[in-house]
């Protein structure tokens, strides 16, 4: 038996279900890159405020290139399992804020016209770092922004709310960017001013752009996953979501119109966002990282294994408490140190099989912001970062291939790069000022001569 509006009665008492009418619920948001981790973070968020505050704020999930997720959740009629797991056991509930799931280019007019919707008042984002088309230079790549990517349906869509004298949306990115919310503000200004001038002031004035940190560990759900998760419910849910029970979510004061009332659900609304982003990007976004590159290079798989390498969690510890919490400036009562204990006991959690090789995509595309902003940081003060360069050369390692294929936007460059430089050329043919690593970190004798000691 499959999951499904029908047999919600059916599941055990054990199982929560939506509290709410959810077929009766319309559609106020539009969220593009309908994955795994919007499930279990931005969608059960929702949940909770629909149960408890009613409102029409059922989610439009959006694919923008694979039909997987759409075919899965198409025939449960939008549920699917969250599945919290730790130490202590599992504990499951079904998530009833998903309407419908499409793929963008097989339903492009839908899209649009739900974008363009009076009813709908927020457009959100889970579509990764190399989603939102940047060149390295961080301006948007006009190529990669095309008729596909979601500024294309965005930017149709404020023509059709310009001309019908609607509001604007907010655009709510939940993706691991520094300062996400300006930057899509940004992109999306370049979009339009070099494709539709006419909606540049439109867009400025009736649009927000808030910025987000967004915190919970969602590893891909596994067919071992599915079939436990099947004993749990007593049906098969192929859209099912495994993660642990924490989540944070920290959201700029600033949107266009209305939104539910997540803050009394738990997220935080708050003007200092900024100090909880770069604490979640360097600390444990850029431990994830480090756990990753180095995990898979002494042969580890999962986050708990390679957190439990001895000289890894050293290495992580130095990385977090050393290197990334002096390069930050902590709100008023935010205590790193405390985060950084925090961070470990959940990557410990052995009940949570999150893969290291996931975690290692598109390296390219987050080192920046997880590493290289903190060596450039410390590089000023005249300080070297010994626990980042030996992730950097961990990472330098898996683009050449040492750990399997790589996937990763960038690995042609990477590995012509490490054809033509080699060992010893191959820390200024990326990280050089005209190399496609470029940053605001230029490395020094000593930090080239520390990676390739670690290289070698």
């Amino acid at each position: 038996m499959r999951l499904s509006a029908a047999h919600l009665g059916a599941l055990p008492e054990s199982v929560a279900r939506p509290r709410y009418d959810h077929e009766t619920r319309g559609i106020g948001i539009v969220h593009f890159g309908i994955g795994a981790f919007h499930r279990a973070h931005m969608a059960a968020y929702t949940d909770n405020a629909m149960a408890a505050d009613q409102g029409d704020w059922r989610i439009l999930g959006v694919s923008l290139r694979s039909p997987a997720v759409r075919d899965q959740m198409r025939l449960q009629d939008g549920l699917y399992t969250l599945v919290e797991r730790s130490a202590a056991g599992s504990k499951a509930r079904i998530i009833g804020t998903i309407a419908d799931v499409l793929v963008a280019s097989e339903e492009r007019e839908r899209l649009i016209a739900t974008l363009a919707a009076p009813t709908t008042h927020i457009a959100s984002f889970t579509i990764t770092e190399k989603g939102y088309c940047r060149a390295p230079d961080g301006s948007l790549d006009l190529a990669l922004a095309d008729d596909r990517s979601a500024y294309a349906y965005l930017a149709e869509a404020f023509a059709r709310r310009q001309e019908a004298g609607l509001s604007g949306l907010t655009l709510l990115s939940c993706d691991n960017l520094a300062g996400n919310g300006a930057q899509l503000e940004r992109l999306m200004t370049e979009c339009l001013s070099a494709r539709a001038p006419d909606l540049v002031d439109w867009f400025r004035t009736e649009c927000a752009c808030p910025s987000t940190m967004v915190d919970r560990i969602v590893p891909a759900t596994t067919d071992e996953d599915r079939q436990q998760i099947e004993a749990l419910i007593g049906m098969r849910d192929e859209a099912a979501v495994v993660t642990e029970p924490f989540s944070q979510w920290v959201i700029e004061d600033k949107f266009a119109g209305p939104r539910p009332y997540w803050e009394a659900h738990g997220a935080q609304i708050t003007s200092a966002v900024h100090a909880y982003e770069a604490a979640k990007l360097r600390m444990l976004n850029g431990a994830h990282s480090a756990l990753a590159y180095l995990g898979l290079q002494r042969g580890h798989e999962f986050v708990h294994q390679a957190i439990a390498d001895p000289e890894l969690a050293s290495l992580i510890d130095r990385l977090m408490r050393d290197e990334a919490a002096p390069s930050l400036t902590p709100a008023s009562g935010q205590d790193l140190n405390a985060y950084a204990d925090a961070l470990i006991d959940r990557f410990k959690n052995p009940a949570l099989s999150h893969r290291l090789i996931q975690i290692a995509m598109d390296g390219s595309q987050k080192i920046p912001q997880r590493w290289l902003e903190m060596l450039a940081f410390h590089q000023k003060q005249g300080r070297q970062c010994p626990a980042i360069l030996t992730a950097l050369a961990a990472w330098l390692r898996h683009v050449r291939g040492d750990n399997g294929p790589v996937d990763d936007p960038l690995a042609a460059t990477l590995k012509a790069k490490w054809h033509d430089a080699g060992l010893d050329g191959i820390v200024t043919a990326l990280f050089d000022s005209k190399g496609p690593m470029a940053s605001d970190w230029s490395p020094s004798d000593a930090d080239r001569d520390l990676i390739v000691s670690v290289l070698n």
